[in-house]
């Protein structure tokens, strides 16, 4: 067992890496790349005491690489759970399983069991604040100005209305689920609230159901039933009873939801819903990488629409969206369309206005943290007025630019800059480690070297004559920030056989020789080498796998 070499490696060693290999490397390669490394750090090969001892210990880690890698049965335990999946329990496993698939099947199994206990844990709290507000004022307002009363010269702006939702899941087995929510709403000085209490049951792998039992100062009591199922692999069934009690007598209601795949990323929905605002709805929903697309149609008491949106998904580090939609029925004509955008890791910032005969114009700002929605309704006016919409469009954009840059931009570096200092400093020993083993390494690399420069200049083959590999700073904005390298050029030199280099897809710090200069921080690597008498230079990310030499790398003398 890895315990059984002595010395062994941190818990985040790349095996792959130290033995600079792809992840799919047949067995024949393993035992090319340790063959080598072991020529290199073998013992023997060096007489002063101090390099014996540190080719010793860097011989053992290679060694313990191979142990790990050319066996099937530990590779696959390797591969899924990395050296932790090595300890005692693992190989209890092994001795249990006789193949590859076997071990992996076996961990997969025991991960979904602790995840399932981890989501028995959890509540799933999911929460929605509203807050509506009345800035009518702001553009519908008399000119004129009256002393008399105070505070006339300056627009009112009011919240008329709140909302506030909650709700929390309590797994009580594997199969039920108990949810807990409750609301408050006040509107115009008058308010209530509610709170209900849903009983969910999955009774088989096709289908849920969940009773319901709610009460509230302004409905009254509520029960209800509702049932999922599904029919075919590609078509489902979802059914809602409800009797809501009030002084008015009960109110019943149905509604049933037919859903169903009509390709890979499209959904067809055909609604039914009978007693409370009976209605029947069908829509057709595509969602795909880069947009969303809806169009849905209405008839019922007292709503009938037509609806048409889509949604278009830019492909950004930010997650930026647009969005727009038409929606017409006997309520009038309703045209929206918004932005929506993530602004922090667990944060998505969003606005759309609503433009509507005979509505007016709204501005509807959305704030997602995590499972909380925050939600702010701006009501502007209830006439078409175009300097309404022209603020209501280019207000929010002017402020979260002027946000974004003065504000989250400069939070976000300080958040990222702490973080990547409690990880230095989780990890400074690690890395201090890793740095003496990587000066160790080139140490006892010299006289290999030697002798690889000697064959390569003999043969006018691949010559190193620098390499730095860390953090590079080219961009003017970025000319404040330290560039963090490390000379890797006797490690990549080392490397070189037959007037090659090969480097997989994997990061470049496990390799012999290296260490990781800038930790949490994007890294490249920077090589000037000469072949057939020519220089050449090239850079590549970190994870980018690398061949040389190449004719594109070759620099232009004229030039």
């Amino acid at each position: 067992m890895a315990a059984a070499l002595g010395e062994e490696a941190p818990d985040n060693e790349d095996y792959y890496g130290l033995l600079n290999v792809r992840r799919e490397a047949s067995q024949e390669e393993l035992k090319a790349a340790y063959r080598r490394l072991c020529m290199l750090y073998h013992p023997d090969k060096h007489r002063d005491p101090e390099l014996k001892s540190q080719a010793e210990r860097l011989f053992n880690l290679v060694h313990q690489a191979y142990e790990v890698l050319s066996d099937p049965q530990t590779r696959a335990i390797y591969d899924i759970y990395g050296r932790r999946g090595l300890e005692m329990e693992g190989w209890e496993v092994v001795e249990r399983k006789r193949t590859a698939a076997e071990i992996r099947e076996e961990f997969e199994r025991l991960q979904r069991e602790r995840e399932e206990r981890r989501l028995q844990q959890r509540t799933n709290p999911k929460g929605t604040i509203s807050v509506g507000i009345d800035a009518t004022d702001l553009f519908d307002r008399y000119d004129e100005e009256y002393e008399d009363v105070p505070g006339s010269s300056f627009p009112q702006i009011e919240i008329n209305k709140m909302h506030i939702s909650q709700s929390i899941e309590a797994p009580l087995t594997s199969t039920d689920t108990a949810i807990l929510s409750g609301n408050l709403s006040t509107q115009n000085g008058n308010g209530g609230g509610s709170i209900n209490l849903a009983l969910r049951r999955v009774t088989s792998a096709k289908g849920w159901g969940e009773l319901e039992f709610g009460a509230g100062d302004i409905h009254g009591p509520l029960f209800g039933l509702k049932i999922f199922r599904n029919l075919t692999p590609r078509c489902f069934i979802t059914t809602n009873c409800a009797l809501q009690f009030s002084s008015r007598g009960v109110r019943p209601g149905l509604t049933t939801v037919l859903a169903r795949n009509l390709d890979k990323n499209t959904m067809g929905y055909l609604q039914w819903r009978w007693g409370i605002q009976s209605a029947m709805n069908t829509s057709i929903v595509r969602d795909t990488k880069t947009s969303h697309f809806t169009v849905a149609m209405q008839l019922g008491i007292p709503h009938s629409f037509m609806m048409v949106s889509y949604q278009h998904k830019f492909q950004d580090e930010d997650q930026t969206r647009v969005k727009g939609s038409l929606k017409v029925g006997f309520f009038g004509t309703i045209v929206e369309y918004g932005a929506e955008r993530k602004i922090s890791r667990h944060s998505v910032l969003g606005a759309t206005v609503s433009v509507g005969v005979p509505q007016g114009v709204s501005l509807k700002i959305k704030l997602n943290r995590a499972s909380q929605t925050y939600f702010f309704p701006i009501h502007l006016t209830d006439q078409l007025l175009p300097s309404a919409v022209f603020y209501a469009t280019v207000g929010p954009l002017v402020m979260y630019f002027a946000m974004h840059r003065l504000v989250i931009k400069p939070y976000l570096r300080a958040q990222k800059e702490r973080e990547l200092e409690k990880q230095r400093e989780s990890t400074a020993s690690d890395i201090l480690q890793k740095k003496q083993e990587a000066e160790a390494a080139v140490r006892l690399m010299q006289e290999s070297v030697r002798r690889i420069i000697e064959a390569e200049e003999a043969r006018m083959g691949l010559i190193v004559v620098n390499a730095w590999y860390g953090k590079f700073v080219n961009d003017n904005s970025r000319k404040n920030e330290k560039v963090k390298v490390i000379d890797v050029t006797v490690p990549l030199q080392c490397l070189v056989k037959d007037s090659k280099l090969i480097l997989t897809e994997a990061s470049k710090a496990g390799l012999p020789g290296f260490y990781d200069p800038c930790v949490g921080e994007e890294k490249s690597l920077k090589v000037l080498y000469q072949f057939r008498g020519v220089l050449h230079q090239v850079m590549s990310a970190d994870n980018e796998a690398l061949r040389i030499p190449k004719q594109s790398h070759r620099i232009d003398a004229d030039g």
